[in-house]
């Protein structure tokens, strides 16, 4: 099990400094990698409740939210009452010194508190203001709310999941168009940072769950583009390409990825299905995909006969794309995954040790990862204030009246 690095651990972007006022997921998300490749992230909660995922439980640890510390590892954490004067004082002072601001208000929410973007520019010209919403800031439906769910039927998603046509919709398990629009709004910050590295100016970086979804529907949409009709769910199946899914063995799934024609080739050659490899309606990739109806069948036929095992094994000495369909917990437990840091552990101040999900992208010069665990609810308020040259009355002051919250205080500790 691979542990978190030290604090000092270096990545590509130190020295940006990054103020996440989001919740819940999406923003969450873009933090988190901003966080991961090595950026000074301060997460920003209201009170009172702080972000509405610590009261996603079950499942919880030590009365600390999985879910929550899952998306804000990496971060420090500040809570502040933005409808008072000294809560929105402390904000502004965090924001006159930081590079990126990450948000998912719904519109309009932070321009009435004086946080909206052409304030913050005017007062900070070189800032990144990051909006993410469920449509965009503009057009007809920029004053929606937005759900995963709801962009996931909206952006065509759930129009190509599911086993067949006519059977009830089925939504992609993952949270994909939050996620997506995490990692998107994450890539729009870095392109806004290097603009700012050339003009010295920031600027607005708007993306939304609906544009997520839609990004994940290139194949689909190409079908659909050139034939004017909207594809269908295949199950595990590929639109354009054949044998290329799941299939049952004598015990465990399998996904078999066969699908050019010389991986054709070499899966007949393992199944010991000449018949397949001689048949006209299979010779090629569209044929196959023209009869796929009728070659599936007749491939799962096969697979239902030996273990999971011992196809895999098989086809891996064949160079036939292969793998078996795991669990989490068979994920987390899998040699590459651990071996590529992908599992790693955190010593919460509350929960104790806990797993974490670790950086998807490697840097030989500037190795990114996983630093320290997400911050217990106001965890770091009074560090945070501190820095900002906050005087320790004016600090003690807040914490009482309730415009900033301290976990230390609410431990009975000082703050």
């Amino acid at each position: 099990m691979n542990v978190a690095k030290p604090a000092g651990s270096p990545g590509p972007l130190a020295g940006i400094r990054v103020v996440d006022m989001s919740h819940v997921m999406a923003g969450p998300v873009c933090g988190m990698m901003l966080a991961d490749m090595g950026a000074e992230v301060i997460k920003v909660e209201k009170i009172p409740g702080g972000d509405d995922t610590r009261r996603s439980v079950p499942p919880a640890v030590a009365g600390e939210s999985a879910a929550f510390m899952m998306m804000n590892r990496n971060k420090r954490g500040i809570a502040l009452d933005l409808k008072t004067a000294d809560g929105r004082e402390a904000l502004m002072a965090l924001l006159d010194g930081s590079d990126v601001l990450i948000e998912n208000y719904r519109k309009g929410a932070l321009d009435r508190l004086g946080f909206g973007f052409e304030a913050l520019h005017a007062r900070n010209p070189r800032l990144i203001y990051c909006s993410i919403s469920g449509f965009g800031r503009t057009g007809p439906y920029a004053d929606r709310g937005g759900f995963d769910l709801i962009a996931q039927g909206m952006s065509g998603v759930m129009s190509v999941t599911g086993e067949a046509a006519g059977r009830a919709p089925v939504k992609a398990g993952p949270p994909v168009t939050d996620i997506g629009a995490g990692i998107i709004a994450a890539m729009g910050i870095l392109a806004a940072l290097n603009h700012r590295h050339v003009s010295g100016k920031g600027q607005w970086v708007d993306t939304s769950l609906l544009e997520a979804g839609i990004t994940f529907m290139y194949w689909h949409a190409a079908i659909s583009f050139a034939t004017g009709a909207s594809p269908g769910p295949l199950g595990s199946g590929h639109p354009l390409m054949a044998p290329y899914q799941a299939f049952r063995t004598l015990d465990d799934p399998i996904n078999v990825g066969a699908a050019n024609d010389a991986n054709w080739r070499r899966l007949v050659e393992v199944l010991g299905a000449d018949e397949l490899g001689r048949d006209p309606r299979f010779a090629s990739n569209a044929g196959r995909m023209m009869h796929l109806a009728e070659l599936a069948p007749k491939l799962e036929a096969i697979f239902r006969t030996r273990p999971s095992t011992v196809w895999l094994e098989a086809l891996e000495r064949a160079g036939v794309p292969a793998g078996p369909v795991l669990t989490v917990q068979q994920m987390a437990a899998d040699p590459q995954v651990i071996a590529r840091e992908m599992i790693v552990e955190t010593d919460h101040t509350v929960a104790g040790t806990t797993r974490a999900l670790g950086l998807p992208v490697k840097f030989s010069a500037t190795p990114g990862g996983v630093r320290y665990p997400a911050p217990a609810y106001g965890q770091h308020t009074a560090e945070v204030l501190r820095e900002i040259g906050f005087p320790e009355a004016r600090i003690a002051a807040m914490i009482a009246a309730g415009a900033a919250h301290s976990a230390d205080k609410a431990r009975g500790v000082a703050a």
